[in-house]
């Protein structure tokens, strides 16, 4: 239950001071005044007395209540200071379930991704190193290169093209972009792989999924395909700089 008993000692300091005050009062009226006296002042007299008599609790009250104030209004503002720290831990925690909702969301998308870039990789290969090729691979090997894919391999196609290392840059730009069908292959494989950068972009506060994507075997035949494109002069897709992360790991050090 309520208590309505004060719990502030200032208050209970007041109330003690009060009481006194009454008693002194009482005893000036008996002892200077007289009761009978008292009772016989006129109006106007009666109230100068009580006027001066109350001034004292008056101003006794109003600084109380001033610092009673400045302690209600102390604990509020920590109590709001408490409600912001609470409302700013609840804000991360909500920001950071978003983000671990996009990022499985993320995770999921890419992997369909990564096998419809996987799909594409394969055509390009066939339409440049089968029989419609250069015939580089016959059909029993590139039967045997799809079972790897539907394995589950989805870069296996793109590490092949990667280790074509010593094939020349007019090489590798015929193969990507050397007929009409090739170059529709490549631009949709970077159409598709630059979706997902933007993607993962959004959802990776530390470019850990972006340097992932960058240097799987995808990410580093989409950097090829970028830097041979024929018309387009694409922008370099930047993840985590080696250099100055350890410049700063030695730094702290």
């Amino acid at each position: 239950m309520k208590s309505y008993i004060p719990q502030d000692w200032r208050i209970w300091f007041g109330l003690s001071l009060t009481f006194l005050w009454f008693c002194f009062l009482l005893a000036y009226i008996d002892r200077n005044v007289g009761w009978s006296s008292f009772i016989d002042l006129s109006i106007e007299e009666m109230g100068t007395f009580l006027e001066g008599a109350f001034a004292f609790l008056a101003f006794l009250w109003l600084v109380i209540g001033l610092f009673i104030q400045q302690s209600v209004l102390a604990e509020n503002n920590e109590e709001l200071r408490r409600n912001n720290l609470h409302s700013e831990k609840q804000t991360q925690a909500i920001a950071a379930t978003e983000m671990n909702a996009r990022q499985e969301a993320f995770f999921k998308i890419a992997e369909s991704t990564r096998r419809q870039l996987g799909s594409i990789s394969g055509l390009l290969f066939i339409s440049s190193q089968g029989p419609v090729g250069n015939s580089n691979y016959s059909s029993d090997d590139l039967a045997e290169v799809w079972k790897q894919f539907a394995g589950g391999d989805s870069e296996v196609f793109s590490r092949l093209f990667l280790t074509m290392g010593a094939a020349s840059t007019d090489v590798f730009k015929e193969l990507f972009y050397g007929t009409e069908i090739r170059r529709r292959h490549t631009e949709n494989f970077l159409v598709g792989y630059d979706r997902l950068i933007e993607l993962a972009k959004g959802c990776d506060t530390d470019n850990i999924i972006l340097d992932t994507l960058i240097y799987s075997a995808h990410g580093l035949l989409n950097t090829r395909m970028r830097e041979l494109h024929p018309d387009i002069n694409f922008e370099a897709v930047l993840g985590t700089d080696s250099v100055e992360y350890l410049n700063r790991m030695m730094s702290s050090n």
